[in-house]
C-alpha cells in the first residue's frame, strides 16, 4: 500500500475542528466534507450527530441554517438560506436537493438576480422547515416557505412548492401526497436513544 495521500479522498472536517472556524454552534460528531462551499459560518447552527457530505454547497450570508440533531446531507446539495432552513431531528436530504429560502419574481414583473437593486426586484423570502424524521429524495427542490411535516417523505425529482402534512409519501411535479408514511421509525428512535445510555 502506497503512503501517497489518495486524491479522491478529500475526507472530513470534524467537531474539534469546526468549532474553531466561526460557525454559530457546532455539536458532537460533526462531520463536512472538506469541499463543500459554506457561506455565513456565523448563521449556520449544527446539532449532534451531523455528517454533510461532498460539493455541498450552502450560502448563510443571510437568513440562517439550523440543523438538529442525527442529520445528513447528501453529496451536491444546495441550501440557499436567506429566508432560513431549519432540518429537525432524524431528518435527511439525498444527493442533489435544492432548497430555497428565497427566490426571485419569475413574473416580468420585475428585474430578476442579486446584481440588481432591490428597488427593481419583488423576491420571496420566507423559512424552509422539515420536521422530524422527513426524507427527501435526490434531486428534488423545496421552495421558499414550505414545511414538510414530521415523518414525510418525498420521492426522488419532486417539486415541493407547497407545505406537506405530516406522515405522507409525497412525490411529483408538483409534489402530491400518495400515501401514509409508517411510523415504525419511531419505536426504531426510541431504540437508538436506549442503546446509546
Amino acid at each position: 500500500m502506497s503512503s501517497k495521500t489518495n486524491p479522491f479522498d478529500q475526507g472530513y472536517f470534524q467537531s474539534d475542528e469546526l468549532t474553531e472556524f466561526g460557525f454559530k454552534h457546532v455539536g458532537k460528531n460533526v462531520k463536512i466534507a472538506k469541499n463543500c462551499t459554506i457561506v455565513g459560518l456565523e448563521n449556520i447552527s449544527l446539532g449532534n450527530n451531523v455528517r454533510i457530505d461532498s460539493n455541498v454547497i450552502i450560502a448563510a450570508r443571510s437568513g440562517f441554517l439550523k440543523l438538529g440533531d442525527y442529520i445528513h446531507i447528501g453529496g451536491n446539495c444546495f441550501l440557499g438560506c436567506s429566508g432560513g432552513i431549519g432540518l429537525s431531528d432524524f431528518s435527511g436530504l439525498s444527493s442533489g436537493v435544492r432548497i430555497y429560502s428565497g427566490s426571485d419574481d419569475y413574473s416580468g414583473d420585475y428585474l430578476t438576480n442579486p446584481t440588481i437593486s432591490q428597488e427593481f426586484l419583488n423576491v420571496k423570502i420566507s423559512p424552509v422547515c422539515l420536521g422530524r424524521h422527513v426524507i427527501v429524495g435526490s434531486g428534488s427542490v423545496i421552495l421558499p416557505g414550505v414545511t414538510i411535516g414530521d415523518g414525510s417523505a418525498v420521492g426522488a425529482l419532486s417539486l415541493v412548492n407547497k407545505s406537506c402534512d405530516a406522515w405522507g409519501i409525497y412525490s411529483g411535479i408538483p409534489a402530491q401526497r400518495r400515501k401514509d408514511r409508517s411510523r415504525r421509525l419511531l419505536d426504531m428512535e426510541r431504540q437508538l436513544h436506549e442503546s446509546e445510555r
